[in-house]
Formats: C-alpha cells, structure tokens, sequence
C-alpha cells in the first residue's frame, strides 16, 4: 500500500504553525508568559522583532501601533517591518537604520511611512537592541514609532518641485499616496518594498525594476552613495523625540525585569560596550576634579550617541530631585517639558553645531514635575589639543530671584559664578592628558 502525498494546504498550514510557535517562543523563552499581558499596559507604539528568526520578523505589536498603522495583529507578526516603507520612503534613512542593525546599535530617524490604506505619515523612529546578558548577543530589536505632530524646522528637499510642500500639515501628505496605489497591489504588495534587514540575514532588493522608477533605489552591492535621490525629512520636535525615549526606556525596563524570572537577564546595551555611559562614565581623575567644583552642572559627551550626560554635580541632583542614576547616559533634553520655549532650545542646539558658548533663561521641570526658570549656560570644553571633548551645562535655579538680587555680598554675579564653574570644568580637562578626541 502507498503512502499518498501531502496535501499543499496541509503543508502550509504545517508552516504556519511552525513558524507561530517560534514567534511565541521567541518572547515567552526569556521573558516568561507573562510578558504580553505587561506590554499591553503601554499605550505606546511599538514593536519587537526577532533578527534570530528567518527574515527578522516581528514577534509582538501594540495595540498603539496597529492603530497607527491600520493593520490587524494577525496582518502584523510574523513580518518584517518592511511593510511600513514605500516609494517615497527616503533610502538614506533606510540604510541609516539598516546600519543601526549591523552594528547592533541604537538608532534615531525620522522617516515617511505608510498605512494600510495607503496614506502616509512622519514617524520618529527610536530603534535598539536587546542583549542578553547570557548569550552576550541580540536577542531582540525594539523599535517604537512616534508620529511627529509636526515638523521642528522646514523641510528639506533636493528632489522635485512636485515634493516641495509650505506647511508642516503638508510634510505628512504631500508624498506618493497615487503613485503607492498605483505600483503595488492588494496582493502581497510588501514583496516590493524595502525593510531594513537583519543583523544576521541582509536581504534587499533592487526596486527600480520592480516599481519603475530608475534611479531612485539601486542594488545595495554599488557604493552606498551612489543614485541616492535626497527626499523630503520632516524633523521630529523635542517633544516628540522625548516621547519616543520615554517610552524606549519603560519598555526595556519592562523586558529586562521579566526576563529576571527566567535567569536570561537581558540589557539595553551589551556588557562590554565601549559606549556604556553609566558604568564608564569619566577617568577617576577628572571625576575627582570636577568633585571640586561647587555649582550645578553636568558634562555630555558629544562623541557618544546623543550626546549624553557622563557627570553630574551633587548641587544638580539636589535642584533636579533626580538621582545620579537617572541622569547618566541621559541627553540633557529630559530637564525640559510641555512649556519650554522653542526659540530657547533651538538657540541651544545651534550654539552646539557652532561650537560656541549659550546663556539661556529657559523653563525646566524638576521629576516631580514643578517647573523652574533656569539660568542655564553652555559651553564647550577644548582637551589639551584644542579639540572639543565634552560640553559643560551650569545651571542656576532662578525662579524667585529678581534680576537686581542676583548678586552675592561679594559683588560677584551669579553669572560670574557660572563662568567660574566652566572656567574650573575646562582647566580640569586640559589638565589630563588623552581626555576628549586627538583628531
């Protein structure tokens, strides 16, 4: 008697079973089973992907983001996230992030997504890894996407006068929507479209065939810089990218305290990371340096991802209500809130790319949420080879104190307190060799 042969639809359906079993285990193994009901409590939009599994799928979706998107749960796992790109999605954004992945670091975009039904939306894109500890690797990408409520500054564009848009309502709509309809079709259309790929499995395609548009994606094997057409970038606000970093920051806490349960403690950077801020700081020396100095201040790297805080003044935790903790390895942007002014942090930022020193009066938020004026000034900090190392932000609490009052029975303004503190920050820095870069 012969054995009859398969049937195809059992066989697919075999495959599907499979591979849910594995998107469920992919979660369950080092976090526990109690890890899903967790993450519904986050209102966030998020997902997270599995780079272990074939086409580095995604293995959980909130609520929020199906939602945002317009998909179903069902339409969602088990796919990778290439699903979001489209015609109009810049590359550039697309290999920045792909980068990101290779690297198994974290990374921040602002890219043109789209629905379901075809629309498109700015989404602030916050991407990290996940390591476990155990097996000292990636076990799992997060990446949580914040539409941007509107654009920070206006938007860039080299490409045709058809993209160029006047508003920041237009920043989200003026791209593709025909022509996506147009090239791709109810059927499987992902199929056509770029995804940012796996740390361990790199698989792209060469659009221009498939969509007919020549030039604007070529095969990922040419140089990285070449036929790259810039498209618009509609920048993400403070608020925006705050959002994005809080909710980053809940949720690999949450996968980290889950995965206690399981012995498989997992981190947001690997253990032996050069970059790890919070466990490698500043030198001993500087460190006893900088102890010397009586004002509020921190220190950023601006060499670091984000540029983060990597030292922070006892005086500066007692005025923020934060503990040293909570500080490290943060941007600077966490002391600002739902009214600080604009024109103030944009002075900030510029002072910044201009390497040049910032006196701002600028609205703050301590973490039990009350607010404060701050006196805030920056500057940056030269190494003994002139080059910048770090940046230095003073802080004076200036809420109740009139301007005219703002001087100690010395004579010395507090301003003058502040130039004093850079003053002490940067003789510190030049003091030590091989502080900062050479180059």
């Amino acid at each position: 008697m012969g054995l009859e042969p398969p049937v195809k639809g059992s066989r697919m359906s075999t495959e599907s079973s499979s591979s849910q079993l594995l998107m469920e285990e992919s979660l369950n193994k080092p976090y526990s089973n109690g890890i899903r009901e967790a993450l519904e409590q986050y209102e966030y939009n998020f997902v997270i992907t599995d780079p272990c599994l074939l086409d580095h799928p995604i293995v959980y979706a909130s609520e929020g983001f199906l939602k945002m998107t317009g998909y179903s749960r069902g339409e969602v796992l088990g796919r990778n996230s290439r699903f979001l790109q489209g015609p109009e999605t810049d590359r550039r954004t697309v290999l920045e992030i792909r980068e990101a992945i290779r690297h198994e670091k974290s990374c921040q975009v602002s890219i043109l997504n789209y629905r379901k039904d075809g629309t498109t939306f700015w989404n602030f894109f916050h991407l990290a890894p996940v390591f476990s500890k155990e097996e000292d690797s990636v076990i799992h990408f997060l990446g949580v996407q914040t539409p941007i409520t509107e654009c920070s500054r206006a938007c860039r564009s080299t490409v045709t006068n058809m993209l160029a848009c006047s508003t920041h309502k237009n920043c989200a709509t003026c791209v593709g929507k025909d022509y996506f309809r147009q090239h791709t079709s109810s059927t499987n259309s992902s199929n056509h479209l770029m995804y940012f790929g796996s740390c361990r499995r790199e698989f792209f395609r060469d659009l221009s065939v498939d969509l007919g548009h020549s030039g604007m994606y070529n095969s990922f094997a040419e140089d990285s810089n070449k036929g790259i057409e810039e498209k618009h970038i509609c920048e993400a606000t403070e608020s925006d990218k705050q959002k994005a970093v809080t909710a980053v920051t809940r949720v690999l806490s949450e996968l980290a305290h889950f995965s206690k349960y399981t012995g498989k403690t997992v981190s947001e950077r690997k253990c032996d990371s050069p970059d790890l801020v919070r466990l490698t700081p500043i030198s001993s020396s500087l460190s006893i340096a900088l102890s010397r100095i009586q004002q509020s201040f921190v220190l950023a790297d601006p060499h670091l991802p984000d540029m983060p805080i990597v030292h922070v003044s006892n005086l500066f935790l007692q005025l923020t209500g934060y503990s040293r903790d909570e500080v490290l390895g943060k941007n600077c942007r966490f002391l600002q809130g739902p009214d600080t002014n604009q024109a103030d942090k944009a002075k900030i930022r510029q002072s910044i790319e201009l390497e040049q020193p910032c006196t701002v009066h600028i609205l703050n938020y301590r973490k039990d949420g009350n607010p404060f004026w701050n006196h805030l000034h920056t500057a940056p900090v030269r190494n003994a080879s002139g080059k910048v190392a770090f940046y230095v932000g003073v802080q004076l609490d200036v809420t109740d104190i009139k301007e005219d009052e703002q001087t100690d029975n010395k004579g010395m303004s507090s301003h003058m307190k502040q130039l004093g503190a850079v003053g002490a920050v940067r003789v510190a820095v030049r003091s030590l060799p091989g502080v900062g870069p050479s180059k």
